[in-house]
């Protein structure tokens, strides 16, 4: 057997592998998404973001559960590695939001029963209402199309609420470019995994004193991926979808 998965490991063609792959399908994908990468390049509109100008990256983290393990879990010790029950009750669920400026290395962050507007409201709330964005000139807030913040209604809704305030929404299915989720991966590795928690009192805990941690070390992400970046990937991924409508 270990010789034919050699054999196999060796062949060019491996068919038992596969990735998933969606086309971006929103007829403005590149105009939507140029405007994020230039405000993450200090730009909008052509012009240099000037001081008192703020970009603030957001999302929410929805359904973060409380998993009471039947057996509690025993830490690693030599030689063997943390062992975490299999088995365990449901102690709820909530929500964690944040916000992420993205070139002070500020990070705001709150628990929530839930998502939706009010909560996401209570965020851009958290942020806009405390210093440097209170008074900032103008704050840029880049959301994906969840519910919480979609659509012309969000626009109406939040610029309405704090007149410095613009929200940029990113292409539908492009919340790679969301730097939050940056941050959102970082807490799934060092917080939530594993899931073993007595309660939700406990997630909120382990959540809010973690994000006070980082942000003592916090920098701002190397962001690297560029306008040029974006044009030779979609330029790419119209040659592939070219090739299989020939096919």
């Amino acid at each position: 057997m270990s010789t034919l998965w050699r054999w196999l490991d060796e062949d060019a063609l491996k068919p038992w592998r596969h990735r998933s792959w969606i086309f971006p399908r929103d007829p403005d994908f590149a105009a939507k998404a140029g405007v994020v990468l230039d405000l993450y390049a200090r730009r909008f509109q052509g012009r240099r973001l000037e001081p008192g100008e703020f970009v603030v990256s957001a999302d929410e983290k929805s359904s973060i559960q409380a998993r009471c393990r039947c057996h509690r879990t025993l830490p690693p010790a030599a030689a063997r590695a943390m062992r975490v029950e299999h088995e365990y009750e449901r102690g709820g669920a909530l929500a964690y939001l944040a916000a992420w400026d993205v070139h002070q290395a500020r990070l705001f962050g709150r628990c929530e029963p839930t998502t939706g507007i009010a909560p996401f409201g209570r965020l851009v709330d958290q942020v806009m209402s405390c210093e440097p964005y209170a008074s900032a000139r103008r704050v840029f807030w880049i959301v994906d199309n969840g519910s919480s913040h979609r659509g012309q209604a969000s626009i109406d809704r939040l610029e309405g609420g704090w007149e410095n305030l613009t929200l940029v929404h990113l292409p539908v299915h492009a919340s790679w470019l969301n730097q939050i989720e940056i941050y959102f991966s970082i807490v799934q590795r060092k917080v939530l995994t594993p899931n073993d928690f007595t309660d939700l009192a406990e997630v909120t805990q382990r959540l809010l004193g973690f994000q006070r941690r980082y942000e003592q070390t916090a920098v701002p992400f190397d962001w690297r991926f560029t306008r040029a970046d974006l044009d030779n990937l979609l330029r790419r991924l119209d040659d592939i979808e070219q090739l299989a409508n020939a096919a």
